[in-house]
């Protein structure tokens, strides 16, 4: 299903060419009305005025999340404020936060952006839509309520939290589609099945998941525990929100919207482009922002491009679901380990629960690495011979699968902290 087929489906040459023409107007825009862009051109003699192909992206500077934060909070708007509409930041919780800012013009692109990820996903008109996203200064919730509204279906604000709420409001008002993170999609499963209710019996049809990366195991608990079709979305409050990037019913990748976003993608580690289909990390550079443009965003998240096109129909490039971010890497005994690299080894396990958390810790020069994986209740409560047989399997999948030997520890269901936002994995105790 389409929002906005002839875009969606728009021959290659014709998008490069819509690209490059908004490429260029952004880089005017940000050169005349954004005083860092300006210096940073002037320092690297570069003139804005003088883009004649896509290649020659590559000549431009990288902005980082530092950049964004140091011109805290309206310093990168290219309007003046009276102009825009719509203020929204990150939480600031890792240093100063991140503000964005909309024009009218933006929250109405916003909007057919996330209806597209919408309609792509099965969503349409005559759906109720349960959006357990938290709302306020989080772009997450806003920008999805908008989409669902404009392609005209009903919209439930119940926002984040209150779990056994969401269950009743999904009962009671028929909700056919739930957008949250895939960790509270899971909580909401478990939660539904300790209050013996029958998921046959609701409404519900459509997930629509992101905020957090989660693997293909994951997906397969969320719609075998919830009987949905899930998909996975992208987007990142720097860039826009919700709407870069979503998959279509045949879930094989995430559809960019690129004819408002490039994307490159690059080694971390030399910031060149890497080989097509290897991962790097996302860079993206906005073409039709008009309060807030950035010119070649490092997101610090991982992924690689499919180029193959997809049965669906749509000519945008599709990318991988999201591996992990530069910064949630562990580099452990000089290996570089995921966590989503390991959620996936766990979901491939039988007798493991779909909750697992990853200490970290240094005993002496060495990281230690202990995964506490929650089992079902049979086998916790089985014989040691069983227990220690599901542990060496599991140490013997990481160890083969990531290349060190990590500890496992096996505990009870439910014994883990659940997240009604997005999932913390990783607790790192070294000291570093």
């Amino acid at each position: 299903m389409y929002w906005e087929q002839d875009k969606e489906c728009m021959p290659r040459a014709d998008l490069e060419q819509l690209q490059l023409e908004r490429l260029q107007s952004t880089l005017y825009r940000v050169a005349t009305h954004v005083p860092f862009y300006r210096r940073k051109f002037r320092e690297l003699n570069i003139d804005p005025d003088g883009f004649r192909s896509l290649e020659e992206l590559q000549t431009l500077p990288f902005t980082t999340k530092d950049d964004l934060r140091n011109n805290y909070p309206y310093g990168l708007f290219a309007v003046p404020l009276r102009d825009i509409v719509r203020v929204h930041s990150s939480s600031g919780t890792t240093g100063t936060a991140t503000v964005v800012g909309y024009t009218k013009n933006d929250i109405k692109n916003w909007s057919n952006l996330t209806a597209r990820v919408l309609a792509g996903a099965g969503v349409g008109k005559d759906d109720v839509v349960q959006i357990a996203f938290g709302y306020g200064l989080f772009t997450g919730g806003f920008g999805l309520h908008y989409g669902a509204e404009r392609i005209g279906a009903s919209v439930i604000p119940i926002s984040s939290g209150n779990t056994k709420r969401q269950i009743q409001i999904m009962q009671d008002f028929k909700t056919t589609a739930l957008i949250c993170t895939p960790s509270y999609a899971l909580l909401l499963a478990d939660t539904m099945l300790e209050m013996n209710i029958n998921i046959n019996a609701l409404d519900l049809r459509f997930g629509l998941f992101g905020g957090e990366p989660w693997s293909e195991g994951m997906r397969n608990e969320i719609q075998t525990k919830l009987n949905i079709i899930a998909t996975d979305n992208y987007g990142l409050s720097e860039v826009m929100g919700p709407g870069v990037a979503g998959e279509c019913q045949e879930r094989k990748g995430l559809h960019i919207n690129e004819d408002h976003f490039l994307i490159e993608i690059i080694d971390p580690e030399t910031l060149e482009p890497v080989e097509p289909g290897e991962t790097g990390e996302v860079v993206l550079t906005t073409l039709t922002k008009e309060g807030f443009p950035v010119i070649r965003y490092r997101t610090r998240d991982l992924t690689r491009l499919i180029e193959e096109p997809c049965p669906c129909g749509r000519t945008m490039r599709r990318m991988e679901r999201i591996l992990g971010r530069t910064d949630d890497m562990l580099i452990i005994k000089g290996v570089n380990v995921y966590p989503m690299q390991i959620e996936a080894i766990l979901f491939d396990i039988k007798g493991t629960e779909p909750h697992y958390q990853i200490i970290v810790e240094r005993e002496g020069r060495l990281d230690k690495v202990t995964v506490m994986v929650e089992v079902v209740e049979s086998i916790f409560f089985d014989q040691m011979k069983k227990q220690r047989q599901l542990v060496d399997l599991i140490k013997s999948r990481l160890a083969s699968e990531l290349g060190i030997s990590v500890d496992v520890k096996l505990v009870e269901e439910k014994s883990l902290e659940r997240f009604e936002g997005k999932a913390i994995r990783v607790i790192d105790k070294r000291k570093l």
